[in-house]
């Protein structure tokens, strides 16, 4: 699916809030996850082989995307959490896959957690967990005073620099993904939507949950990409040692952005897996 692909935004109202999403394909439901500073469009290369056999929801998170940016909520992960459950009550969806990359990976598993009848199988794609997050690369934005004295222009450019930095090698489209992952934070309404998630990003929802990850009924996939320097590959195995039912496999020559950097093996090992 390249951007040229129109796939229709829809809209539900949860806790008052317009949460966006695409809705591809027919089947058994998966929830595809994005993390931050993306969106939905995190999967655009993945939904069309996903949804010739599931039909496949991507949201955008409360806050990012074209979801609403209130400017006075809790957008953690665990609020974050209790919307995509509400979300899938909303489309009449029982359970789902879930399928998680970043900091959704660290809904997912609260997810998997607090309401472990609603998750089919998970998969972990280079997720947050224990005390992974939040990245040495965010914490200069985290000092008193940033947001004040920083530009739109400038902000969007720290952001323009930051994404090269999860891929590896020089065959990934960066362009398109500064395109389409940056522009919902390039107005004044977005940049301050963005520290507000920032602010929320908070390992101590992880750490919480760590004992509770032994006791998850889920097969789940952990995918990771072997290069990743935002959420070190060490994480993979001890996330693989905790839960119970799960395998690793890794997407080898791949960063962070292991589904813009090889989105065909992703795809394969998702549709291999569920």
């Amino acid at each position: 699916m390249s951007t040229n692909t129109v796939v229709e935004t829809q809209y539900a109202k949860i806790e008052g809030h317009n949460i966006a999403y695409q809705d591809v394909g027919e089947g058994v439901p998966v929830f595809l996850l994005h993390g931050i500073p993306t969106n939905k469009f995190l999967w655009r290369n993945i939904i069309p082989s996903l949804s010739q056999t599931h039909r496949v929801i991507a949201p955008d998170l409360l806050n990012y995307g074209e979801s609403d940016m209130p400017t006075d909520v809790d957008v953690s992960i665990n609020a974050q959490c209790r919307i995509i459950l509400k979300l899938m009550d909303a489309l009449g969806i029982a359970s789902a896959h879930v399928v998680a990359h970043d900091i959704g990976g660290g809904v997912a598993q609260l997810m998997a957690v607090n309401a472990p009848e609603k998750v089919s199988k998970l998969v972990l794609i280079d997720s947050v967990c224990f005390d992974s997050w939040p990245i040495p690369e965010f914490e200069p934005m985290l000092e008193p005073g940033f947001e004040e004295s920083t530009s739109v222009e400038k902000f969007s450019g720290i952001l323009e620099d930051f994404i090269p930095n999860g891929v590896y090698g020089d065959k990934v489209p960066v362009k398109e993904m500064i395109d389409l992952y940056i522009t919902p934070w390039s107005n004044e309404k977005g940049k301050s939507a963005f520290f507000r998630n920032m602010r929320r990003l908070n390992k101590e929802y992880t750490q919480a949950i760590a004992g509770a990850l032994h006791n998850l009924p889920h097969e789940t996939l952990i995918l990771w990409g072997d290069k990743d320097e935002f959420q070190k590959p060490k994480y993979a195995p001890m996330l693989a040692d905790t839960i119970s039912d799960s395998s690793i496999k890794w997407i080898e020559g791949a960063a962070h952005w292991v589904t813009d950097e090889q989105p065909e093996a992703v795809s394969e090992s998702l549709v291999a897996f569920l």
